[in-house]
């Protein structure tokens, strides 16, 4: 019998029940043959200072982060990466050998990723980005999309003080319109991004006018239940070229994964239909 370790991993946040995280890290481990487990822990805030000290104690070799923990681990990790700062979230831990605990924030890079995968050609220097949202997605994104070249970003927000907070953070290159302009914002804009959880299941309905949408348009949606949402309903009827946003949550795993278990996965065709199949 082996006493080598099996590593652990897995998701925390509360609720978690939700979570198709481990659908997507099992797909990994079994397709790659890695010795490991992946498990979803809703763990309240509470208690989330002790679980995270206890969990390497455990066996486990990092955890994924999600709602409400993503500010919260930034305080609790002893070493938090520059893209982790600048968002102002985690939602990736590794607990290193040393005994300290690492914090990244992946989910930019996830963005992007599914953009190039989705668009081989998109050219974030191609014109005006535009991103409805203020919330934690929309500071990952508006982070990423800086970083690879977006010279003029369009942001709106209902409610305009979390707009202009971002505004303040990212600097001029960012220009707030009101909710109520939201439409007009997207008017000769090259990429579009909704960051919200409008038109997910059970949210509010997405009530933006489209018809200022350019037919050359790259149109992202976060939002991956429903997969194709009204936004990109709308967006492939104008001719524009569509990504889900499936593939975010699949990109950003896979950094991760990596640390972890070592072996750096694809997104695949086979790893979309276990994760939908959830």
């Amino acid at each position: 019998m082996s006493d080598e370790k099996i590593p652990l991993a897995g998701v925390i946040g509360s609720p978690i029940a939700h979570s198709r995280s481990p659908a997507l890290h099992t797909h990994w481990l079994r397709t790659y043959g890695v010795r490991g487990h992946y498990i979803p822990m809703d763990i309240s805030y509470s208690d989330l200072a002790e679980a995270i000290r206890v969990l390497p104690k455990l066996g486990f070799v990092g955890v994924n982060v999600t709602i409400p923990h993503k500010e919260a681990v930034l305080e609790l990790a002893d070493l938090v990466t520059d893209r982790a700062a600048l968002i102002g979230a985690a939602n990736t831990l590794i607990f290193r050998k040393d005994g300290k605990i690492h914090a990244d924030n992946t989910d930019g890079y996830g963005f992007i990723e599914n953009l190039r995968q989705g668009v081989p050609d998109w050219n974030p220097k191609a014109g005006p980005a535009a991103v409805i949202g203020a919330g934690g997605a929309a500071r990952a994104v508006i982070a990423s999309l800086i970083e690879v070249g977006v010279t003029d970003l369009r942001l709106t927000n209902r409610t305009r003080a979390r707009a202009e907070a971002l505004r303040s953070e990212f600097g001029p290159k960012v220009t707030v319109y009101d909710w109520v302009q939201a439409g007009n914002m997207l008017e000769e804009a090259a990429t579009v991004v909704n960051t919200t959880s409008l038109g997910m299941v059970g949210k509010p309905d997405f009530r933006i006018p489209l018809d200022g949408l350019s037919k050359q348009a790259v149109v992202t949606d976060l939002v991956y239940t429903p997969l194709r949402t009204h936004l990109l309903i709308v967006a492939d009827d104008l001719g524009c070229r569509t990504v889900d946003g499936l593939g975010m949550l699949l990109h950003q795993a896979a950094p991760a994964f990596e640390r972890w278990f070592g072996v750096r996965p694809e997104v695949t065709d086979s790893l979309r239909r276990a994760v939908l199949a959830k």
